[in-house]
């Protein structure tokens, strides 16, 4: 079993990822890492396509990088995590987060409360509340 954490590169999303490494080292479980790239981005014929091209996806893969390391850095502290995995994809994110962990087959989804205007607003952002709604799975919201 694996556990899943969205990240959009932003503050809130590291400390998701934080919790989710914690939470899975804590289980021996893997921990899965899901970017998405948007708007209107999409696969065509097994390729992700994307306004602004190749830039939006080495950017999603940096993204995704960092990630990885939070994620590994935070877990130390209680063992190591059997595997972290990441996924870069298109598309709107609540939605390709929720079918992800279905793919994925993932327990767990942890989101941030808010992504990049957690500055601005500090209810729950649209994304998080529609990864709630759409998911079959627990989703742990970290503020």
């Amino acid at each position: 079993m694996t556990y899943l954490v969205a990240t959009d590169g932003s503050a809130v999303s590291d400390l998701a990822i934080e919790h989710a490494a914690v939470d899975a080292a804590k289980r021996e479980l893997g921990l899965e890492i899901i970017h998405v790239l948007q708007p209107h981005a999409e696969i065509v014929d097994g390729e992700l396509v994307l306004p602004g091209g190749a830039k939006a996806a080495e950017r999603g893969e940096r993204v995704l990088s960092e990630a990885a390391r939070v994620a590994e850095e935070h877990a130390e502290q209680y063992g190591s995590l059997p595997s972290v995995a990441t996924e870069l994809r298109g598309g709107s994110p609540a939605e390709t987060i929720a079918k992800y962990a279905v793919e994925a087959d993932v327990e767990r989804i942890y989101v941030g409360h808010r992504g990049k205007a957690a500055d601005r607003d500090p209810r729950v952002g649209s994304v998080a509340k529609t990864v709630v709604d759409k998911s079959s799975v627990p989703v742990v919201i970290v503020k």
